[in-house]
């Protein structure tokens, strides 16, 4: 027996509208929905061997939103099968003219990362196998992590990225 959990199960959001989200995320990231109350709450998710990965519960219109560096989730991240499957979501959300906030190459991951309806962060990534990692530990905060090595159709984006990082 162990007391460190096993995985994150899911994650409980609230939202203004639970009939807006809830077909953001269909839409947007494929999930399936479970259960559903009108003016009440989702529960969806990407694995339908899972009850639910996400919980959208209605707070109403009126909700205060976001605020930046308030303390709080700051994104929750959705992880995808290859590299392959990623590019394939990233012209879903092209051809859908869903905003994309930014690209961003981690050196093991690269994330595309974007808002629900509610300003919620959403990061959608595929991270290369461990064997594959440059290193074991200390792997974001160091200046050498490696960088290009998940081509595909967000090159342009993150070149501009790299030439203006204030911008960010």
């Amino acid at each position: 027996m162990s007391y460190t959990p096993k995985y994150l199960g899911h994650v409980n959001l609230y939202v203004r509208n639970v009939e807006r989200s809830k077909q953001w995320y269909e839409n947007v990231l494929g999930l399936h929905t479970y259960d559903f109350a009108p003016g009440r709450a989702a529960f969806m998710s990407a694995n339908k061997e899972e009850s639910h990965e996400v919980a959208l519960m209605e707070v109403g219109e009126d909700a205060a939103g976001l605020q930046p560096r308030q303390v709080g989730l700051n994104h929750m991240a959705w992880r995808m099968a290859s590299l392959e499957d990623l590019k394939e979501f990233y012209h879903h959300l092209k051809a859908q003219n869903v905003a994309i906030d930014r690209v961003a190459d981690h050196g093991i991951s690269l994330g595309i990362y974007l808002h629900d309806p509610d300003g919620n962060g959403v990061e959608v990534y595929y991270e290369m196998p461990r064997h594959q990692w440059h290193r074991q530990e200390k792997l974001f905060m160091n200046g050498d992590r490696p960088h290009g090595q998940f081509p595909g159709p967000w090159d342009q984006e993150l070149a501009k990225q790299q030439r203006a990082p204030a911008a960010r």
